[in-house]
């Protein structure tokens, strides 16, 4: 196993990146079976905040205490007799990390992409997209998940999550041979236990990232959704039909057209003028209503989420700290930054203070329109 990074790497981090030992850094975190790989020490310095653990502290914290580096650990302590070599290196600029498993391995995972559970073969991209249309060999849909699950021929099961936010690509046309590359260092978390089943593997992940919260029960059931329903009296007329065929229904959504010019935290005048009265009417009927909502807030004098917005200081920003415009259904937007907290405050809290819980979907929270690689999450870093 090698790590290091060589002087292709970009100088606002390759200055703080050591690659004269050629080792890399190996350390326990979280629990038993979960380690973080760094091509070394210099790298692990320079990885940005992690905005996948549910506590990010906890992907600096060595397991048991002590210094975080990778004391007398090695690929081949962590995979105790596994046939497996975790690479680093850099390419055009970015970070590479290499993974040659045994033949017979088979990989799962990387989020929404079109095609079968099954990944072999595919090439990937962690880089949400908003497909109107796919097909099996659509590289990206609306999730994207850097994390792969690797099942071993002889039935265990190995986990690696690339922790970062950038643009990745997660190449496994080279099965058994697994290949991922982002720009700027970033850990890669392995799981292992040795795991002898999927679950363990997803119970050691969840460790590490945290579990998703209980759905509410009916969100397991069915939910009537479509582009779209233009009137209230359309949604009345389809919600009674399911009541009268006594087909099951949980949930009725409302997409964008319910708005005043599909600004978010509007309402039609004329075709929904009396939303909380509909809302009332289905849950009567045994519906959950569900609005749609979009994240881009249109660029309007004297409306209020804008002006409320630009008073909390939660947009997105540029490169140059001004911030970042795009066009999306209502026209020129911004948008909320959710992972920044700045004097207590951020994009999700502010965003929260909008509206009441209840059903709803943020739509296009991926940003995938027209958004170009300037846009800076994280206030700007």
């Amino acid at each position: 196993m090698t790590g290091s990074l060589n002087s292709s790497i970009p100088s606002d981090f390759k200055k703080n990146s050591s690659s004269s030992s050629g080792r890399v850094a190996v350390t326990p975190i979280v629990a038993e079976g979960i380690f973080r790989l760094d091509a070394d020490e210099g790298s692990r310095k320079a990885a940005f905040p992690s905005l996948s653990f549910a506590d990010p502290s906890a992907r600096e914290q060595r397991l048991g205490g002590g210094g975080s580096g990778n004391e007398e650990l090695s690929i081949e302590d962590v995979l105790a007799g596994v046939a497996v070599t975790v690479e680093f290196s850099s390419r055009n600029d970015q970070q590479v990390v290499t993974i040659q498993l045994p033949e017979g391995s088979s990989f799962y995972g990387t989020g929404e992409v079109g095609g079968p559970l099954e990944r072999s073969k595919k090439r990937i991209f962690t880089w949400n997209t908003d497909c109107w249309g796919f097909n099996g060999s659509t590289p990206s849909l609306y999730m994207s998940h850097p994390w792969v699950f690797a099942l071993l021929p002889d039935g265990r099961c190995l986990g690696f999550l690339a922790d970062t936010t950038r643009r990745c690509e997660v190449d496994l046309r080279g099965a058994p041979t697994l290949r991922v590359t982002a720009s700027a260092p970033f850990p890669l978390i392995l799981l292992f236990g040795p795991t002898s089943s999927p679950t363990h593997l997803l119970e050691l992940l969840a460790k590490a990232i945290g579990p998703l919260p209980l759905p509410a029960r009916w969100v397991l059931g069915y939910q009537q959704c479509r582009f779209s329903y233009e009137s209230a009296a359309r949604v009345e007329e389809v919600a009674k039909a399911f009541r009268e065929k006594k087909i099951p229904c949980d949930v009725m959504w409302m997409d964008i057209d319910y708005m005043d010019g599909y600004k978010s935290f509007t309402f039609d005048p004329a075709n929904f003028p009396e939303p909380l009265k509909l809302a009332r009417w289905l849950n009567e009927a045994g519906f959950k209503a569900i609005w749609m909502l979009d994240p881009g807030i249109k660029e309007e004098p004297g409306y209020a989420p804008l002006e409320s917005g630009d008073g909390a200081d939660v947009w997105i920003l540029n490169a140059d700290g001004a911030p970042f415009v795009g066009d999306v259904w209502p026209g020129p937007c911004k948008f909320p930054d959710y992972t920044m907290q700045r004097q207590g405050s951020g994009g999700e809290t502010w965003w929260q203070s909008l509206r009441e819980r209840g059903g709803r979907d943020l739509e296009r929270h991926e940003r995938a329109h027209r958004v170009p690689s300037s846009q800076q999450d994280h206030a700007g870093r």
